[in-house]
């Protein structure tokens, strides 16, 4: 296989993963976030936050680290997740998603915690990749990374 095919084979399965992982994702959110905002009182007004505020933060928050560090990527600068904002905003998102699909249920249990914690997953990488594989730098930097790696007098035997 050519390296071209490789690329698009690596950016078709980069997309058929997002395609896969981010509607069940999201919409998993929006059931979980309903379930969870109808266990409080009636009357709170807090019962309609999690089902809209949820998912649409979820998006916001995960495409932006993605694409702030997609672009230090290309731009061969420092990561910037290790700024608190960018963790702060994916530590949120993954602890309030889990917590909504805990809190959904009547009978929690471990099970239902790593549901809920592989669901997350999967769905903030799936949105985290979304600016990555609609680059198109991606066959630059992979092929950037690649030279980097064997350097000048070729691949290194170590």
């Amino acid at each position: 296989m050519s390296r071209r095919g490789a690329l698009r084979g690596l950016r078709i399965a980069m997309w058929v993963l997002i395609a896969v992982e981010v509607p069940v994702y999201l919409v998993w959110l929006a059931q979980v976030g309903y379930r969870a905002g109808q266990r409080l009182p009636e009357g709170d007004t807090a019962r309609w936050a999690p089902v809209v505020l949820l998912p649409p933060a979820a998006v916001v928050f995960c495409v932006a680290a993605g694409w702030t560090w997609w672009a230090s990527v290309v731009a061969r600068s420092g990561s910037p997740l290790r700024e608190r904002w960018i963790l702060v905003t994916l530590a949120f998102t993954a602890v309030t998603s889990v917590f909504c699909g805990v809190a959904s249920v009547d009978d929690p249990s471990v099970s239902i915690g790593l549901l809920s914690l592989v669901v997350t997953g999967l769905g903030m990488v799936g949105l985290f990749f979304i600016p990555v594989a609609s680059s198109r730098r991606l066959e630059d930097v992979i092929r950037r990374r690649a030279a980097d790696r064997t350097g000048p007098a070729g691949p290194s035997s170590a």
